[in-house]
């Protein structure tokens, strides 16, 4: 075999692109900006087996999966000389840390390939130990934008750590912690400016939360009530304080179990085997607890590990290190809705505050058993703790950590960069789940469905909408007994009267609440029955003709209703069933309603308010979108003048600065009012999805480039184009978030907010087919003047 340590050039770099380039002739501006810009990651990576090395696949995939066309993420693994990996992924270069020569040679590399934008460097001192003067030398030397992320920030450091965490910040752009008192020890005790410090929180995954039992069940662990905590084992992790606990326990709880999962971290298995493990073992066998204890002895898979958590009753994390910052597997556990009991470290103390976890002091068994105990008898505190950890750590899925982590690369970057978002795929999962025999669920707690909020006509005439969207679109069979149980939903709203009531309890009995306010809820219903009208060439005979009769008794009395927006819905409701069936009396419908909307724009309009109304509320896009329709089935000009005029002045009201922030429901704009743009908060993802409708049909009459800009913009926000920076749309569960707010997204997953989301996704479909867009959200950048987790 070659001697590596006489081939660092040809082994260290999986391609020599810089070489391979030059060679064709081209200059570096001309082929950089043939190039996407790279990132480059200096990380351990898997296989290896280590905290940091599951993180950064973690955030790798998650910015992939978020972006695409927009930079190139390349990986530099961190290995030593004599203890090598085989890498799935294609890895740009390896660093062997114990090689001065390696620092040297990835250092030229980086600086001759013009190719990388930033690099960023995944720190933990154990990595780099015994080589700092080498690191340092290696940070100095690369020319490039630089971010250390820092895995532990040691507080009251000696000397030596605080001289070398010193001379990194000498030289790097930006730090990255995870935790706000990291930040703080970086500014007091390192003097770090806080300008270069980022926090962004260690990510978690998004999960579906299945039924516990039926994950007992699944993998043999029925009728025990699970405590668990996972990770490489260690004695650092100091399990003995939960196993000295579980006497105590098990006198009160005696289906308890106690699941260690996870090996032995591979550093220790090399320096002493499995003594620590073994130890263990001894003790559990001396006290008693074979019955009351299991080891997962098994790096598992991240599905897998996801389960176990989540059929945990309890998450211990019972680490004695009081210099841990942050802990991985702690994240992972709250996000599976876990309750946690852990040990001070900061992580936990920022996190489990306001009821959203326990706190023990280290090494304290009786706490321990007194606080297991306390929790186990008491399902309903369970729940409450398991729901504030998920709240409390939404805005930390790697999805918003791959947002942030984007967000630092536009603002160190030197060059121009345009991000387009990757669209997700189109999943009916929560759709479906929120969806009975009976009709459509109204609300959801997280994303679970919450029948005893009953049902209504409103969430169930968009849900009619957005399955003909989607059977337009696939012609999938399923999709018909979906469309045939809202229609159904409908027509049981309607009355012998010929109008709708909205509100249905979870025992089919209409409530009280349908005493007042129906108008808005007739109008929805217009438009989706009208909608599946101008669908009924693919749909069977026998529903076609019910639809028709329905429509017909629903159109009885709507020359009695007034309201602005329920006249809207009725306009786009002709409108869609004219498509089919052209008739005359229809347009005479239409324009009875268009004419009412066009009295009351010139009773309003001004030269500066070219609106309808004296004030701008919710789902203000419908009304210029009806009148567009109206123009669209009658060809009265004036009602094109109209729709135009006035969809623009809106649009000119909720877009500014490459987002959308439509009208809040904390406050509408009223006429002679400026938008406060600082005010944030109330925004509701169906304020977006019309907008986003009246955006592609407005397109679709007047060409004109700028709406279809406008949309996929508008579209990004649910994929975090906010100003939280946070998405909205759950792609684990095909859910909505319910709101977004000042300072948080309600991440309860109702009716409305889901099927809203919907039909936006698939009026984007239609243009992502016809129009190949993508979304695209260009920015000027600020030029320069798992289980292996800890």
């Amino acid at each position: 075999m070659e001697d590596q340590s006489q081939s660092i050039g040809k082994n260290l770099f999986s391609t020599n692109r810089h070489s391979e380039i030059i060679s064709e002739g081209k200059s570096q501006e001309q082929l950089k900006n043939n190039h996407l810009p790279e990132i480059l990651f200096i990380t351990t990576f898997p296989p290896r087996e280590c905290g940091i090395a599951t993180y950064s696949q973690d955030l790798i995939r998650a910015i992939n999966n978020k972006f695409t066309k927009s930079f190139s993420i390349q990986i530099a693994a961190l290995e030593l000389q004599n203890d090598k990996h085989a890498y799935n992924e294609e890895i740009y270069a390896i660093l062997e840390t114990d090689n001065s020569e390696s620092y040297i040679e990835l250092a030229q590399n980086i600086n001759d390939n013009f190719h990388i934008e930033i690099v960023l460097i995944q720190h933990e001192f154990g990595l780099f130990y015994g080589n700092e003067d080498n690191f340092i030398t290696f940070l100095n030397s690369i020319n490039k934008p630089k971010i250390v992320v820092c895995h532990t920030v040691l507080p009251r450091p000696d000397k030596k750590f605080k001289f070398h965490l010193q001379d990194i910040n000498k030289t790097v752009d930006a730090f990255v912690v995870m935790t706000k008192d990291s930040a703080r020890i970086l500014e007091e005790d390192y003097a770090v400016n806080d300008t270069k410090i980022s926090v962004i929180p260690h990510g978690t995954h998004l999960v579906e939360h299945a039924n516990k039992e039926v994950l007992k069940k699944k993998y043999g662990l029925s009728g025990r009530k699970i405590i668990s905590t996972f990770g490489l084992l260690s004695s650092g992790k100091c399990l003995e304080t939960t196993v000295n606990a579980l006497p105590e326990i098990v006198k009160e709880q005696p289906d308890v179990l106690f699941l260690i999962i996870g090996k032995t971290h591979p550093t220790v298995f090399k320096q002493e085997g499995e003594s620590y493990r073994n130890s263990l073992k001894s003790r559990i066998t001396e006290l008693g607890l074979e019955k009351h204890v299991q080891f997962v002895d098994n790096y598992l898979s991240l599905e897998i590990l996801l389960e176990y958590l989540q059929l945990t009753a309890i998450y211990l994390f019972t680490s004695k290190d009081r210099n841990q910052a942050v802990s991985g597997t702690f994240s992972y556990a709250i996000s599976c809705g876990c309750p946690i009991i852990s040990t001070p470290i900061p992580h936990a103390i920022e996190v489990l505050q306001d009821g959203a976890g326990v706190v023990i002091d280290f090494e304290n068994p009786a706490q321990l058993a007194k606080q297991v105990i306390r929790l186990l008898g008491n399902e309903q505190l369970l729940k409450n703790i398991a729901a504030n950890g998920i709240h409390k750590l939404a805005p930390t899925a790697w999805q918003n950590s791959a947002l942030a982590h984007v967000c630092l690369f536009e603002k160190i970057a030197v060059s121009d960069i345009t991000l387009h978002h990757k669209i997700p795929e189109i999943n009916l999962n929560h759709f479906k789940n929120l969806t009975t025999d009976f009709g459509m669920i109204q609300f959801s707690i997280i994303n679970q469905p919450d029948l005893n909020s009953g049902y209504t006509l409103d969430d169930n005439s968009r849900a009619l909408v957005a399955m003909c969207q989607h059977f337009e679109l696939t012609h999938n069979p399923p999709d018909l007994e979906f469309i045939t149980q809202y229609f159904e939903f409908i027509k049981y709203c309607l009355q012998p009267q010929g109008y709708f009531l909205n509100y249905v309890d979870e025992n089919k009995n209409f409530t009280t609440q349908n005493s007042e306010n129906l108008a808005d809820a007739n109008g929805r219903a217009i438009w989706a029955l009208g909608y599946l009208i101008s669908i009924g060439h693919l749909l069977p005979n026998d529903l076609n003709e019910k639809v028709l009769v329905t429509m017909h008794a629903g159109l009885a009395n709507i020359n009695s209703i007034h309201s602005t927006r329920a006249m809207a819905f009725i306009i786009k409701g002709l409108y869609y069933s004219n498509l089919r069936i052209d008739s005359a009396e229809t347009k005479s419908k239409i324009k009875h309603f268009a004419n009412k909307l066009v009295q009351m724009y010139k009773h309003e309009s001004t030269d500066e308010w070219q609106w309808f109304e004296g004030y701008l509320t919710y789902a203000n896009s419908i009304l210029p979108e009806a009148m567009l329709c109206a123009y669209l089935a009658t060809g009265d000009i004036s009602y094109k003048e109209i729709a135009k005029t006035s969809f623009d002045f809106l649009l000119g009201k909720i877009f500014k600065k490459g987002k959308i922030r439509v009208i809040s429901n904390q406050g509408w704009l009223n006429q002679g009012e400026e938008i406060n743009y600082q005010k944030v908060g109330g925004e509701q993802p169906i304020d977006v999805s019309y907008t986003i409708m009246a955006l592609s049909k407005f397109y679709n009459a007047f060409h004109e480039k700028d709406y279809l800009k406008k949309m996929n913009i508008a579209f990004s926000w649910f994929l975090g184009n906010n100003h939280l920076h946070q998405i909205i749309y759950n792609p684990c569960t095909g859910g909505c978030y319910d709101g977004l707010e000042k300072t948080y997204v309600n991440l309860n997953q109702g009716a409305e907010s889901t099927v809203s989301y919907l039909m936006a996704r698939l009026t984007m479909e239609k243009h992502l087919k016809k129009d190949k867009i993508r979304i695209a959200i260009p920015r000027k950048i600020k030029s320069k003047s798992i289980t292996a987790l800890k």
